[in-house]
């Protein structure tokens, strides 16, 4: 124990230290370091989102992979740092909040504050003298009441006469607000971190897919989720159905991306439409349409003569034409490992540079490939890329010294030399990419961010004013006296108010009819 810790005690050490992590000061400083922190995790592949990822970057850059593994940058949001960083924002938030939310409503019961005893030296100010009896000053502060209500004033009076009054109460309401349901927001985040996950999966026409966790091709879940009780479902895509304009105008633009798919819930099946920005909801639980391409069915047999692979392989779009690359794995032929990778192109065109996709839909479809082989490898169960293939330990087939490199149409094969096998192009078949999320914050996330913004709205354009008026004796006349006083900076107006006042305080009739209706 220091000796200034001796010399305030445990006590007051703690009430300070309190002081210091709810003040505002804090709480901005932390709501940076927040942001700060969050920067490596959007721009560094991360572990819970995608292991496939972090494996290809570990691969591809090691020095950095050895620095990042070090840091912990894999990681980010479950870090201890960002974790502390984010419940310290948490309390600071509250602990700051909460003081002024109890003092705002002690405030929102007090009246006005009293009149000063010299109004000539607000900011503002100004001064009539009118030809007037003492009778006639409860006509006039009548008549300013009458003034000040019409515009939002909350209005009393001081036992001389005076009149009080005082507008914009609600900017610190409106502050209160916002940072209440940032807090809120915090919480929302927090309930979709936790209990919230998102995968997703390559779906080809005619295949189907089910919501357990061995049918995502990549999968992020929160530290809650039970992944043993995901929303029951699966389905069916039936036909994806697209169409791109034709004409001279916007060639080959988007024009119609939906997919039939047949949905079995609850031992219920339904026919549904999923379009993109038009999820099918399911509880809530929902499933997005991502993306779309091409998948080329192929048919390879092995050197052996047995079919090794036979099916629909997903290739990923380049360009706006869907001039797409991919890779066909064949682990269990025998007696070598095949492997092809290169390009679909659905309307293909062989230029000057290579062949090209001169159209996104299938007017000349072609497959573009290269041939490698290995040795067999056996299984290790570590997840791998399907998009990209890893040539360690295989070899790009050749025919007298050149790499073998062919293309095919629908229906043509090719048979590799040296009796290493044969591949055959046999059609193509569109794919789909969904998205299953469940979000259970995202309602609450939403209502926070509208009201937070509401509220920080009625802060920033309410003006927190106040207006004095005195009348007192001059002789056989009445001295009018006003004064105001802005509380917050930067705001005009406050001459206007203090001029109009005068005025309608001084330009008052002495009727008592009218003396009666102004109060």
């Amino acid at each position: 124990m220091t000796d200034s810790t001796k010399a305030l005690g445990l006590r007051a050490t703690a009430r300070w230290i309190w002081g210091q992590l709810t003040s505002m000061r804090t709480a901005l400083v932390l709501l940076f370091l927040l942001a700060a922190a969050a920067i490596p995790g959007s721009l560094i592949p991360q572990t819970a989102s995608s292991a496939i990822k972090v494996a290809d970057f570990a691969a591809a850059h090691p020095t950095l992979d050895a620095v990042y593994r070090r840091l912990g940058l894999y990681h980010v949001y479950t870090s201890t740092v960002f974790s502390a960083i984010y419940l310290l924002l948490f309390i600071s938030l509250i602990g700051c909040i909460i003081p002024r939310i109890t003092a705002h409503l002690r405030a929102l019961r007090r009246q006005p504050p009293r009149t000063p005893a010299r109004l000539d030296r607000l900011p503002e100010h100004a001064e009539r003298t009118i030809d007037a009896t003492p009778a006639d000053a409860e006509r006039i502060t009548a008549a300013a009441r009458s003034w000040l209500r019409s515009r939002h004033y909350r209005v009393a009076l001081d036992e001389d006469g005076s009149v009080r009054a005082e507008r914009g109460i609600h900017r610190e309401t409106g502050n209160l607000v916002f940072h209440v349901f940032l807090v809120v927001l915090l919480v929302a985040i927090g309930w979709n971190t936790l209990w919230g996950y998102k995968g997703s999966a390559v779906v080809v026409e005619g295949q189907g897919f089910s919501n357990n966790l061995t049918q995502f091709d990549d999968f992020h879940a929160g530290a809650m989720v039970n992944t043993d009780t995901l929303t029951p479902f699966s389905l069916v895509l039936k036909k994806f159905n697209v169409r791109f304009e034709t004409g001279p105008v916007q060639r080959g633009a988007a024009r119609q991306f939906a997919a039939d798919v047949s949905l079995t819930r609850d031992g219920r099946t339904s026919e549904h439409t999923l379009e993109v920005n038009h999820p099918l909801t399911l509880g809530s639980t929902n499933v997005h349409l991502l993306g779309h391409g091409y998948a080329p069915v192929v048919k390879v047999t092995d050197g052996n003569g047995h079919v090794a692979f036979q099916g629909a392989v997903a290739f990923v779009p380049q360009d706006g034409n869907f001039s797409s690359t991919g890779v066909i794995k064949v682990p269990d032929a025998r007696p070598d490992r095949l492997a092809f990778q290169g390009f679909f192109l659905p309307t293909a065109s062989v230029g000057a540079t290579g062949p090209v996709s001169i159209f996104p839909d299938t007017y000349n479809p072609q497959l573009f490939l290269n041939a490698w082989y290995g040795k067999p490898i056996p299984e290790t169960g570590t997840p791998q890329n399907l998009y990209v293939l890893n040539t360690t330990g295989m070899t790009q087939v050749s025919e007298k010294g050149q790499k073998v490199s062919f293309a095919l149409r629908p229906g043509q094969g090719y048979r590799l030399p040296g009796g290493q096998g044969r591949i055959e192009f046999t059609g193509y078949q569109r794919w789909t990419k969904i998205q299953v999320s469940h979000s259970p914050g995202l309602p609450l996330l939403f209502a926070s961010v509208l009201i937070s913004v509401a509220g920080l709205c009625v802060s920033l354009f309410t003006r927190p004013r106040r207006l004095w008026l005195r009348v007192r004796p001059d002789g056989d006349r009445l001295t009018i006296q006003v004064g105001g006083l802005d509380r917050a900076d930067a705001r005009a107006g406050l001459d206007e108010d203090v001029t109009d006042l005068l005025g309608v305080a001084g330009g008052a009739t002495v009727s008592p009819i009218a003396a009666e209706e102004a109060s």
